[in-house]
């Protein structure tokens, strides 16, 4: 059977049939893939019911995966999964919700916030895949804003004003959005910002976007309030209903986004029920900015 694509919305998520992603894929099966993700930016496949090393492996097709090192984890013992897995759950070692005052939970409270995965990397990342394992009865829809249909719509003068601009990005800056303060000094290091450019262009459609996050603190050069506000009403502007597209999770979907074009967010769930997702991440393979000395 050949990969088939319907939009459920035009030009920017598609849902993907006549695949299973537990198994291996074939170069030609790789190859559609990738052309439905230049071309939509989000991908949702249905009933994928994966293990771990399955994730890992889909994933694999599509780069080098990242490792999920530092943020809500820091301890050996707290980690519920593989170090390449990025373990987005409200749960614990022993699959319990956390408690909400725990560190871990009000860490992963930054999700709530527009982002764009791995920005605060000085490489950031190419592919997100999410796996619903268990998805909440209500709530915690991921939300996705188009960032190419963002810039198209910017009128000329706005575009020439974003050219050429660098910002900063950090994950001490959209925790420290949530008055999250809690980190050690060797995640002060760990988490130091990055450069990252305001506009990208897409290495295999040549479409320009913006790239915007909860991650960028200041833009180089410019005063930090005024740096704020300006991300602020571009954020604004980024975000309207007509660039964005929420999915309703069903058991064990499968959603796969590139984070050059997208922006996504969680939305809130009741958390005392069980929701357990899984991300892997495929690493990007350059810097959009040259980076500061350290």
């Amino acid at each position: 059977m050949s990969v088939t694509i319907e939009a459920l919305t035009p030009g920017f998520v598609g849902e993907v049939s006549g695949i299973d992603t537990t198994r291996p894929l074939t170069a030609a099966q790789v190859s559609a893939i990738e052309a439905g993700m230049d071309r939509y930016a989000v991908l949702v496949y249905r009933d994928q019911r994966l293990t771990d090393e399955q994730q890992k492996a889909f994933s694999l097709c599509f780069g080098a995966l990242e490792q999920a090192v530092g943020g809500n984890v820091t301890k050996a013992a707290d980690r519920r999964l593989d170090p390449y897995m990025a373990d987005v759950s409200n749960l614990g070692v022993d699959h319990k919700p956390l408690a909400r005052d725990d560190r871990r939970r009000l860490f992963n409270l930054g999700n709530r916030l527009w982002h764009s995965d791995s920005s605060f990397r000085a490489i950031p990342a190419k592919y997100s895949l999410l796996s619903g394992r268990i998805v909440a009865e209500s709530g915690g829809n991921t939300e996705f804003a188009d960032m190419r249909a963002a810039y198209d719509a910017l009128d000329d003068a706005a575009k020439a004003e974003i050219a050429g601009l660098v910002c900063e990005h950090s994950l001490l800056y959209s925790r420290g959005t949530l008055g999250f303060s809690d980190l050690s000094d060797e995640e002060k290091q760990m988490f130091r910002p990055v450069r990252q450019s305001l506009v990208r262009v897409h290495p295999v459609t040549g479409r320009k976007s913006l790239y915007l996050s909860s991650h960028i603190g200041t833009i180089a050069g410019w005063p930090v309030p005024e740096a704020r506000a300006f991300i602020r009403d571009l954020t604004e502007h980024a975000v309207q209903p007509r660039f964005t597209y929420a999915h309703t999770w069903r058991p064990f979907d499968l959603v796969m986004w590139d984070n050059r074009s997208t922006m996504h967010r969680v939305r809130r769930f009741d958390e005392t029920q069980v929701r357990d997702m899984r991300r892997t991440t495929v690493a990007g393979d350059s810097m959009t900015a040259a980076q500061l000395a350290a």
